[in-house]
């Protein structure tokens, strides 16, 4: 059975707080106002990977009012959804897309890709990740929207 993730995640930003993307620690002046690390690549791929097999989202499975998410590295988050969730699912293809006016993401493109790839076990040729700027209208946020093609096995009704 063929499914489609969609998932969408926005942080604010704020000075001083630090930016982390796909697990990457980004040079930037600004970062995620978050519980977690507020790793918005990977909240947003979490509800896309969740949401096809009515486990509801990452808000639900991890959330802001539970002292033990503060401060957790997002791709933890992703590896416990792997384990605990994902069992029988093939990920055929993972599409991101960041929106961000600056810094510029390109030079960390390839370490996102390898670390979600890595989380996941899959081919690092499965996990696509493109970089856009909101053409300076959303200067104060940073927005991501995921698309991935999951596929599970079927059970034969007995």
């Amino acid at each position: 059975m063929l499914r489609v993730g969609l998932g969408y995640d926005l942080h604010r930003l704020a000075r001083g707080l630090p930016l982390w993307i796909g697990g990457v620690r980004i040079e930037s002046p600004v970062g995620c106002v978050a519980h977690s690390d507020g790793d918005v690549l990977v909240h947003a791929l979490i509800d896309a990977l969740v949401g096809p097999f009515a486990h509801t989202d990452v808000g639900t499975l991890f959330p802001d009012t539970d002292e033990r998410y503060r401060g957790i590295r997002s791709l933890d988050l992703l590896r416990e959804v792997k384990e605990r969730i994902l069992e029988g699912v093939k990920i055929h293809n993972i599409d991101m897309v960041i929106i961000l006016d600056s810094p510029k993401l390109s030079p960390y493109r390839e370490s996102i890709r390898q670390n979600i790839a890595q989380a996941l076990d899959i081919l690092v040729d499965a996990v696509s990740l493109k970089a856009k700027t909101s053409e300076h209208t959303a200067l104060d946020r940073i927005v991501c929207h995921v698309v991935v093609l999951l596929e599970k096995e079927e059970r034969q009704k007995e």
